[in-house]
């Protein structure tokens, strides 16, 4: 068994999805945002420092942790803090092409493991009265960039390049290839129904 450090209901459901056997512990740790680092620098440092938390007061468990950023012309996206905030995230990414960064972090037996993945999504182009409907209906809230490619938002993607599940919020391969590499089992079945 494994902690996951992340209250992510996303996160939470794509384990699930692939029969991980996990924990959820939501970290404490403090965030970094701005444009201080690069999409992937960031993302690594945060999901480092939320697996290194979580591990300083379990370290008996392997802990992974997590963290999302939207990124477009040099600036980074994280979760809108207002529905003003958010129909202006949705303006800035309308009939334009940004990424979606996720760094991840397994801390086990006091090594660290990371690795980003970054996916490249494409937006059509939203009149405002359909950026102002979807705010409307709280969706983009809790989100990076201010949407959900498994919500609602499923009607702007024009298409992807890259991992869908890391757009959603946790990349599953290199989940399991970092878990690999970290001498880390998803299943306590000694391999028995994992992804190999």
């Amino acid at each position: 068994m494994f902690i996951l450090a992340s209250g992510s209901p996303r996160r939470k459901e794509l384990l699930e999805q692939i029969g991980a056997r996990f924990r959820v512990i939501i970290s404490e740790a403090e965030e970094e945002s701005g444009d201080a680092w690069s999409p992937e620098e960031l993302v690594e440092r945060n999901a480092a420092a939320k697996a290194a938390a979580v591990a300083a007061m379990h370290p008996e468990y392997p802990v992974l942790g997590a963290d999302t950023v939207v990124s477009l012309d040099g600036h980074t996206y994280g979760k809108p803090c207002s529905s003003e905030d958010a129909c202006s995230m949705l303006r800035r990414l309308s009939g334009r092409s940004h990424q979606v960064s996720t760094g991840i972090a397994f801390v086990y037996e006091g090594k660290v493991h990371t690795s980003v993945v970054t996916t490249q999504v494409q937006f059509a182009s939203l009149p405002e009265t359909e950026i102002a409907a979807y705010a409307a209906t709280g969706e983009p809230m809790d989100k990076a960039g201010a949407y959900a490619i498994q919500g609602k938002a499923a009607l702007f993607i024009e298409g992807i390049q890259g991992s869908y599940s890391n757009v959603v919020g946790l990349p599953l391969y290199a989940v399991a290839r970092l878990a690999r590499k970290a001498g880390v089992d998803l299943y306590d079945n000694h391999g028995e129904g994992s992804a190999g």
